[in-house]
C-alpha cells in the first residue's frame, strides 16, 4: 500500500541528507563511525544510535546510499539528534515508527 502521503519519505530523505552534508563540526548532531558488521545491516547502525532498529531511512541518507542493500563503507556518519529526528519527521509528514502510524498515516497528522 502506498502511504497517504506519497512524497513524505522522499522529503525526510532530503532533510536528513541535508544536514549530513551541511552540519558544521560545533553544531548539534550526532556523529557515529560506522563498523565492518553495518556494511548489510542499515538496521544495526540504527539500534546503536538511536537504541531502536526503526531509523534505518536516516541512517541511510545521512550515508548517501539509494538503496537499502547497498552496502555501508566504513565512514562517519552525521545524523540528526532525536530531537532534530522528531521535528523533520513532523515538518516531512514521514513517521518511521509502527506503534506511531495508523491507515497508512502517522497518527500525529492532522
Amino acid at each position: 500500500m502506498i502511504d497517504v502521503n506519497s512524497t513524505a519519505a522522499s522529503s525526510f530523505y532530503k532533510e536528513i541528507r541535508r544536514i549530513s552534508e551541511r552540519t558544521k563540526p560545533w553544531e548539534p548532531a550526532i556523529t557515529y563511525e560506522t563498523k565492518p558488521d553495518e556494511v548489510y545491516d542499515l538496521t544495526l547502525v540504527s539500534q546503536r544510535v538511536y537504541g531502536r532498529r526503526d531509523e534505518y531511512l536516516a541512517v541511510m541518507a545521512a550515508a548517501g546510499l539509494d538503496m537499502v542493500d547497498q552496502p555501508l563503507t566504513q565512514r562517519r556518519l552525521v545524523l540528526p539528534t532525536e530531537g532534530q529526528l522528531y521535528a523533520i519527521k513532523r515538518r516531512t509528514g514521514f513517521e518511521s515508527l509502527p506503534d506511531n502510524r495508523k491507515n497508512y498515516k502517522p497518527t500525529w497528522a492532522r
